[in-house]
């Protein structure tokens, strides 16, 4: 791992804006055909005409063909998501207004929500768990998922597993804005979504970005980050293991790390550069590291770059957990490393990246949920609102606006 002093921002990956387009254009214009056809040329796997969609009892199957202790271990993270998303529902509620108005707000899911799964190096079993339970939670009737198949034919059977254990209904083998495309547009095989989620390259991510408009997005993925903030009692060791852990994800991670004083910094940074080449499964990202006067000032460097991830780890810096307001998720002490985060501790690990915090929320029911506000107005309530609606219509060129409310009255 390279260590860098300062805490500049890395520059994102490029987008591919037009290859993208072509891709989604011409899936969008042939249907199926396209996408068979783009997952032969970048996948190099070979599918047949009615082959996009995964057999179900191909997915049955492939739960026996996982160890015991893996489908134990997405049994506890399927319900600690479960519990942390059931416990973000929001009960309808009825606001009365002075004049006699009734609005009632209420939230219902969308009905059917699609879920990016990467391929890559490893199976992505996690991904299925934040989407799929998150979306069944919200009260999303049809989930589909899609991930890139092996050179065979085949996604990764565990992915395959894991969608049977979270109750997703369909499985398309799929991947890249290919799919991204076929998941908002519809295809022969697969049916339009209305809300699109999950993490994925470059390409997938400029896809999802066209497509939004013609369905609703989670976020713009970009690379993972990690931003340690580290107090002077905390053990270097477990902080050079938490970033090597997200220097996992790929060598564009953001990693930084902020400490209070000077010995610390060099610690962390020996400890790194003593673990990082034992762990072959590290990239060798850029880690950036800055010391400062304080843990004030030590979170307001954190919050310029609004990280995905931010730890905070030592006795004088935990304080600062209720004041941190721009980062995707926070961990605080010794026992939170954010990897417990990337799998059961029940926070969603699709998080907002690129400064993308400093607005966004991690995904949450809310994304496969729409607020509908019923309005009645009973009685007297249209004669008492109607003289200040028509000034107001007819203040904004609306006269027949003015009308509709005031024959009402």
């Amino acid at each position: 791992m390279r260590i860098r002093p300062g805490l500049s921002r890395p520059e994102p990956p490029p987008g591919h804006p037009e290859e993208v387009a072509e891709i989604l254009g011409a899936v969008r214009r042939r249907g199926d055909r396209a996408v068979i056809e783009f997952t032969e040329r970048f996948d190099q796997a070979e599918l047949g005409p009615d082959e996009l969609q995964v057999d179900p009892l191909e997915l049955e199957r492939s739960v026996g063909k996982l160890e015991p202790a893996l489908v134990e271990a997405l049994g506890t993270a399927i319900a600690n998501v479960q519990s942390v998303a059931e416990a973000q529902l929001r009960e309808p509620l009825v606001v009365e207004g002075e004049q006699g108005q009734l609005i009632d707000l209420t939230e219902v899911p969308v009905g059917r929500a699609g879920i990016y799964v990467p391929g890559g190096r490893a199976p992505y079993l996690s991904t299925v768990v934040m989407c799929a339970v998150t979306a069944r939670v919200a009260g999303v009737r049809q989930v589909a998922a899609c991930t890139p198949p092996d050179p065979g034919g085949m996604p990764h059977p565990a992915v395959l597993a894991a969608c049977v254990l979270c109750e997703v209904n369909e499985v398309y083998r799929m991947g890249g804005a290919q799919a991204v495309g076929a998941l908002a547009y519809g295809t022969e095989s697969v049916p339009a979504v209305d809300v699109i989620v999950g993490p994925g390259n470059a390409w997938v991510t400029e896809a999802k970005r066209q497509v939004f408009g013609s369905v609703g997005i989670d976020g713009l993925a970009g690379p993972s980050e990690l931003v340690v903030i580290s107090g002077s009692d905390a053990d270097p060791e477990i902080v050079a293991l938490d970033l090597l852990a997200q220097a996992e994800h790929g060598p564009d991670s953001l990693l930084a790390l902020i400490t209070v004083d000077e010995p610390m910094l060099e610690a962390v940074v020996a400890a790194v550069e003593r673990l990082a080449p034992q762990r072959p499964s590290v990239f060798d990202a850029e880690l950036r590291v800055a010391s400062v006067d304080g843990p004030r000032a030590a979170l307001i460097a954190a919050e310029e770059l609004a990280p995905e991830h931010l730890q905070l780890i030592g006795k004088d810096v935990e304080a600062l957990a209720g004041s941190v307001r721009r980062a995707g998720c926070v961990f605080v002490g010794p026992g939170a490393g954010t990897a417990f985060g990337d799998y059961v501790a029940g926070s969603n690990h699709v998080l907002p990246t690129g400064g993308a915090a400093r607005f966004g929320s991690a995904l949450s029911p809310a994304t496969f949920r729409r607020r509908v506000a019923r309005v009645s107005l009973p009685g007297e309530a249209p004669a008492r609102l109607a003289p200040a609606g028509a000034a107001l219509a007819r203040a904004e060129g609306f006269p027949v606006h003015a009308e509709s409310m005031e024959r009402r009255a």
